[in-house]
């Protein structure tokens, strides 16, 4: 299950996580916030409530997104506009 809400400098994303009861741990929600410039990930860490956070550049996140369709390797992205 996903929430997405509209604020006023960026896009909130929730991913919230859903299992078959007894099936296995929850793991806590996932914040995506996208803003014109970078997107964060945001998780609360169970252990001791902090919220961890990752901020990708929109570079770094074209990256992933085509590291997710490659196979091992080196890559160079030349180019992305």
């Amino acid at each position: 299950m996903f929430t997405i809400e509209h604020d006023f400098d960026a896009t909130v994303i929730t991913l919230i996580d859903e299992a078959e009861p007894n099936s296995r741990p929850l793991n806590e929600d996932v914040v995506i916030l996208t803003f014109d410039d970078r997107v964060v990930l945001e998780q609360v860490n169970p252990t001791n409530d902090e919220v961890m956070r990752i901020t990708f550049t929109m570079q770094q996140l074209t990256e992933l997104r085509l590291a997710l369709n490659l196979p091992e390797g080196n890559y160079r992205v030349e180019n992305l506009d």
